[in-house]
């Protein structure tokens, strides 16, 4: 149950934020900190949550690293989210037959 790491690590408003910065660009700390009301610190340990959910990666790029979104992070949650959109169009698909046979 990968997603439910994803749904705890999106939860925070904060690391939203930072990972929706990503979606941009990859980015460092500093640059991810300065769009923040928080701390380069604070900065760090938010994205340290975002690694262990599998959402992003930081790579080391001479003393800084540059932190960029793992879109296949994404993928079990996608993948959850669908089985919901699966069952509503079958559940629609069901109803669409009983009312033909109604007719």
């Amino acid at each position: 149950m990968a997603y439910a790491e994803v749904f705890t690590a999106l939860a925070d408003p904060t690391r939203r934020h930072i990972f929706e910065a990503l979606r941009e660009q990859p980015r460092t700390v500093g640059e991810l900190a300065a769009g923040q009301p928080v701390s380069r610190p604070a900065v760090s340990q938010h994205l340290k949550v975002l690694e262990s959910a599998r959402l992003v990666s930081g790579e080391p790029r001479g003393n800084r690293r540059l932190y960029s979104i793992k879109r296949e992070g994404l993928e079990e949650l996608r993948q959850y989210l669908e089985s919901f959109w699966s069952d509503a169009l079958s559940a629609y698909s069901a109803e669409i037959a009983r009312r033909i046979k109604e007719e």
